[in-house]
């Protein structure tokens, strides 16, 4: 069940867990065209510098936030070098997110690919909605004559 399509970003970005102590962990996270894949780091806590490098810590097993269950990536605030912000899934759920300000920030690329992955829902939607509507005119005029 992994994401299928074409990796449009991968790197480190902290999520904010749901438990009691609400503690940022650092996951290697990968960008499709379907949505966000999380994967843990094996060695916990994974020092060091923050880039968007890949590295051979991480476990296989993931996390995937897919686009069909996200609603929206909202409230971004901009604190101490770092951007904060929320992924908010379609069953109301929140996820916390943070990354480094500089370069362009996860949630404008995470934002951007669930604007496509919907647009593209919605003109695959509206063609099968005139595919449908045209049949049956079709169908209806034969049966006519």
């Amino acid at each position: 069940m992994s994401l299928p399509g074409k990796v449009m970003r991968d790197g480190l970005l902290e999520k904010r867990s749901s438990g009691l102590l609400q503690l940022w962990k650092k996951k290697r996270c990968v960008l499709t065209e379907e949505g966000l894949r999380l994967h843990n780091c094996k060695g916990g806590g994974g020092g060091g510098g923050g880039g968007d490098a890949p590295s051979s810590a991480w476990s296989s097993k993931a996390k995937e936030l897919r686009f069909e269950r996200i609603d929206t990536v909202d409230c971004v605030e901009y604190k101490r070098g770092l951007v904060y912000f929320t992924v908010v899934m379609a069953t109301g759920k929140e996820i916390d997110f943070r990354c480094p300000q500089d370069g362009t920030a996860w949630n404008a690329e995470i934002a951007l690919a669930l604007v496509r992955y919907k647009n593209l829902q919605a003109v695959q939607t509206g063609r099968n909605r005139h595919l449908s509507t045209a049949h049956l005119g079709s169908t209806g005029e034969d049966e006519e004559l």
